[in-house]
């Protein structure tokens, strides 16, 4: 990733979908760590905005991240990795203003990928309904298409 970057190749999204598990990981690292160079001087997107996230190589929650950093910045951008790490991003700062609108074709299928369990206080929920209560939190309305 980091050899598209400096040449200017990492032009498209969805150039991280062929990367196995421990790629994608990887994939989300270099992502963080070259936003600034990425991003350059470009401020977040102003409020109000809605952002298309394509749910169908979403196949867990590394795919997830990869996915919606595209969705929110360039190819290649990052825009969280872990829960915590994508409520930072909601408050700011990271590409998007909130409040916006996520757009999210295909959820259906990402809905029965994103089955994994995930604790969230007195009960469990997958991570598909966790993300969609964040969101709710953070006042960002999703679309599920």
């Amino acid at each position: 990733m980091w050899d598209l970057i400096r040449t200017g190749q990492l032009n498209r999204t969805g150039m991280g979908h062929e990367l196995d598990a421990k790629g994608r990981h990887i994939w989300l690292s270099v992502a963080l760590w070259s936003r600034e160079h990425q991003r350059g001087d470009r401020p977040d997107a102003p409020d109000h905005q809605v952002f298309t996230l394509d749910g169908r190589h979403i196949v867990n929650n590394d795919s997830f991240y990869c996915a919606l950093g595209e969705a929110i910045n360039v190819p290649g951008g990052y825009f969280g990795w872990n829960l915590d790490a994508l409520i930072d991003c909601l408050r700011g700062g990271w590409g998007a203003t909130p409040p916006f609108t996520l757009l999210w074709q295909h959820s259906a299928g990402a809905r029965a990928r994103l089955v994994e369990r995930q604790e969230t206080g007195d009960s469990v929920a997958t991570l598909f309904d966790l993300l969609l209560e964040i969101f709710d939190k953070q006042g960002i309305q999703v679309i599920l298409r």
